[in-house]
């Protein structure tokens, strides 16, 4: 049973920086794809970033160059460094986990992430 636990976030300024972390239990995380999603208020939850077990990166436009996820396979955890916030930042973000051929995601409970001066 896959597990996911996330903390971090909170509330932000503009132009500032937060971290959101996710620890994984329940999995061999090497065989895990980890990914952040983030949801507004009225929108469709959005994918944000993912992180092959290898390292390898993709990030949504919006956040590119501003946002960055890694992982820690010892310790079995996910981060994402955001810099450069924005009030559009502002949304639930979740933590992600997609076995390797897989197309099933397992999902943390969200934290918060409020982007406001």
């Amino acid at each position: 049973q896959v597990q996911l636990v996330e903390s971090g976030g909170g509330l932000g300024q503009p132009g500032g920086s937060l971290r959101v972390s996710c620890v994984a239990s329940g999995i061999i995380f090497s065989n895990y794809i980890m990914g952040w999603y983030r949801q507004s208020p009225g929108k469709q939850r959005e994918l944000i970033a993912t992180i092959s077990s290898g390292g390898t990166t993709n990030y949504a436009d919006a956040v590119k160059g501003r946002f960055t996820i890694s992982r820690d396979n010892a310790k079995n955890t996910v981060y994402l460094q955001m810099d450069s916030l924005k009030p559009e930042d502002t949304a639930v973000y979740y933590c992600s986990a997609r076995r390797i051929m897989s197309s099933v995601n397992s999902w943390g409970q969200g934290t918060q992430v409020t982007v406001s001066s």
